[in-house]
Parts: structure tokens; C-alpha cells; sequence
């Protein structure tokens, strides 16, 4: 492995940090033992700058170019963002109906109903019952969903991303 800058982030396969190396966590490192690496980090990922500073903490996170791209919003170096799930709001659903479809019809209630009359229950004597403005089964409207939070995650391999803590000092342009 070619000598690598102090503060490069490389992903490794394997289960540990190489020597020199350390597991982007978010842990706290004291500054006097990292001089050179909080040079380059400062406290962009935390710490109180006097005494300790953080390195990134990637777990649970995909890196992303820092900056504004063009019709996009500004994210800063250090910044966090994004979350694991997500509950939709009625107006982030896309726009849809839920229609019903009802109509009037005539019962037969005699014994020579006319021909477009639909059979009705027999019941008391009659051949047939007419029956009016009858309810609709209580479960026949409702509201839909649960305000459940989903997985908002796009498909991921895990693997350990780690920070060089010395190295080669990076020249600035």
C-alpha cells in the first residue's frame, strides 16, 4: 500500500484498522498525540478543539461530495444529513382517488315486478321486501395507512471505512 495522505479515507473489506489507521466512528482523539491530523480536520466532526477532536463518523452513512451542484442545495464539509426511515404525509403521497361508485336502483316488492327491478329479500309474507337508503357495511370506507414509518435505505454492501492518521502531509494547490 502507497504511502497515504494524513486524513485519507479509504474503505477496507477486512475486520480491522491497519496500523496508522483509524475506524471512521466519530471517535474523539486527543490533539496532542494528532497534531497533524487535526490540522486537516479541525473540529469539523466535533470535538471541543482545545484538547480532542472527532474523526468522521461514517457508520450508517454514505459519503457525499461537499458543495452546491447545479439545481441542488448546499451541504457543507462536516455536514449530516438524510434519515434511515421515513413517514410520507398525505401531501407528499402523489395525487390519486379513491372513488365510489353508487346508483339508484328499483326493488321488486310485488309479485310481477317491472323489468328493471332487482329482487329484494323476502321477508314478512311478502313476496318481496323494497328496501330504501340502505347503510353501507361500516368497513366500506376508510382511511388508509398507518403512519408507519418505511425504509427509506438504498441497497448497501457494509464495509469499514477508515482514516489514515499519519502519512504523507497533503500539499494545498
Amino acid at each position: 500500500m502507497s504511502d497515504p495522505f494524513v486524513a485519507e479515507i479509504r474503505m477496507f473489506g477486512f475486520n480491522f484498522a491497519p496500523r496508522g489507521w483509524a475506524f471512521c466512528d466519530g471517535q474523539l482523539l486527543p490533539i496532542s498525540q494528532n497534531t497533524a491530523l487535526f490540522a486537516l480536520l479541525g473540529t469539523t466532526y466535533g470535538g471541543d478543539g482545545k484538547s480532542t477532536f472527532a474523526l468522521p463518523d461514517l457508520q450508517g452513512c454514505a459519503p457525499m461530495h461537499h458543495g452546491q451542484g447545479p439545481g441542488l442545495s448546499l451541504y457543507d464539509l462536516g455536514e449530516l444529513g438524510g434519515t434511515e426511515t421515513v413517514t410520507l404525509l398525505n401531501s407528499e403521497m402523489p395525487s390519486h382517488a379513491h372513488t365510489l361508485a353508487a346508483h339508484t336502483i328499483d326493488l321488486a316488492d310485488s309479485s310481477a315486478p317491472s323489468a328493471s327491478a332487482t329482487f329484494g329479500p323476502s321477508s314478512g309474507g311478502a313476496l318481496y321486501q323494497a328496501t330504501s337508503n340502505t347503510d353501507l357495511g361500516h368497513g366500506a370506507l376508510a382511511t388508509a395507512g398507518g403512519n408507519v414509518p418505511h425504509n427509506n435505505m438504498q441497497p448497501y454492501l457494509t464495509l469499514n471505512f477508515c482514516i489514515a492518521l499519519e502519512g504523507v502531509f497533503p500539499p494545498r494547490p
